[in-house]
């Protein structure tokens, strides 16, 4: 019988022990057991799929890893410690000295890092195009250009990135690209059916939904990730027993999580987009939104962030964030509780005005992300921090 990814997430477990639990259990174990030398000897030969060390494999972490391929569409995966090992994995595993990636220029503040301050420490060369400018990236390619990276939505401020016209390009000139798909999920947006090559998440954001775990995951096609994962064996961001399991429990009410959480945002974003305090406000499924035609394509709904820009710059920012009263002003986003950010200040605040600019981060840039509670108290709190600004 052909099962939807959704139920295959659901159902998708390891081999049930003697014990015939319902649940997966944990396997909290640094190491696995072999009966015979031969035995052991042939699993080190890679000449079968047996664990050996939680390092390498771990039976929740595989469940988790095939629950993200099936949402995803993909060949294979890897899971990673956090989002970011995800990220700086992806590049290290595929690109070497001389190569040259080309990335979006809304990223986030980390992601930027990587970019800018230690990929050229290997002789990785970097290079920025708009976001908002598909006009401008064949141009921007490079004879050396290995890897096209992007995040649509971006991160924090919600442009929309034609996966399709970029997976073209990335076709004609046999480069990798590879798509940072955390703001959307997999339940919103399959990056892949477009003609990426990889996708990743930082699995601490929505697909955890609760801020309980950190995690990361990439999947993709087959040989790309084999290379990825032997990189991440052999340097050792592996994503923990324990929070695996939390994320691959997760991912069993992501479906209904993010229903929930993009039709309450775009409640929020309709009643405060002529607000008389904001110059701007984007979320991707409203008619405003300068890729709203893109978005419709290859998005199911517009996601739980909605970004605005105040009026009165940085200082108003952090006054938004010093009035609210149930939202929470926090280093995270995509939890149950709705949380509050102020990039400039915060996640991107250690880089220069002229590196804000270039990752378009402006100094009144809001982020919300939109959780769980009632709609109504969400919004409350936000108007009546927007007054005192």
């Amino acid at each position: 019988m052909a099962l939807h990814p959704i139920t295959k997430a659901i159902r998708t477990q390891t081999v049930r022990t003697n014990e015939m639990e319902h649940s997966t259990p944990m396997f909290i174990t640094s190491s696995f057991c072999f009966d015979n030398a031969e035995e052991m000897r042939a699993a080190f030969a890679d000449e079968t799929d047996d664990n050996i060390y939680s390092r390498f494999s771990n039976p929740g972490v595989n469940e988790f890893i095939d629950k993200m391929v099936e949402l995803e569409g993909a060949e294979a995966g890897v899971a990673t410690a956090t989002g970011m090992s995800a990220v700086f994995g992806s590049f290290m595993a595929l690109l070497k000295n001389g190569d040259h990636l080309l990335s979006c220029n809304g990223v986030f503040g980390s992601t930027h890092n990587i970019i800018k301050k230690y990929l050229p420490n290997y002789g990785i060369e970097c290079s920025y195009v708009n976001a908002n400018k598909p006009e401008e990236w064949e141009a921007a390619i490079r004879p050396n250009t290995k890897m096209i990276y992007l995040e649509t939505p971006t991160n924090p401020g919600l442009d929309v990135i034609d996966l399709e016209f970029v997976a073209a390009l990335a076709t004609k000139h046999n480069i990798i690209l590879n798509v940072d798909n955390c703001f959307a999920t997999p339940l919103s947006q399959r990056p892949i059916d477009f003609g990426a090559h990889l996708v990743l998440h930082s699995a601490t954001k929505w697909i955890d939904g609760q801020g309980r775990v950190l995690g990361g995951v990439i999947v993709g096609q087959k040989k790309l990730i084999q290379d990825i994962y032997l990189f991440c064996r052999n340097t050792g961001p592996a994503l923990s027993p324990f929070n695996a399991w939390v994320l691959s429990k997760s991912l069993e009410t992501l479906d209904v999580r993010m229903e929930r959480h993009a039709k309450k945002c775009f409640g929020i974003a309709t009643a405060l987009e002529n607000h008389l305090k904001i110059s701007w406000l984007k979320y991707p499924f409203l008619q405003s939104h300068p890729q709203y035609n893109i978005a419709n394509k290859q998005m199911k709904n517009g996601g739980g962030i909605v970004c605005f820009e105040l009026k009165g710059g940085l200082e108003r920012g952090r006054t938004f964030l010093n009035n609210l009263q149930l939202l929470s002003v926090t280093a995270n986003l995509g939890d149950t509780r709705s949380i509050a950010s102020h990039p400039a200040s915060t996640t991107h605040g250690k880089l220069t005005e002229e590196e804000r600019q270039e990752v378009n981060i402006t100094p009144g840039l809001i982020r919300i992300s939109v959780g769980l509670e009632h709609v109504d108290d969400i919004l409350n709190d936000i108007l009546q921090a927007l007054e005192k600004c």
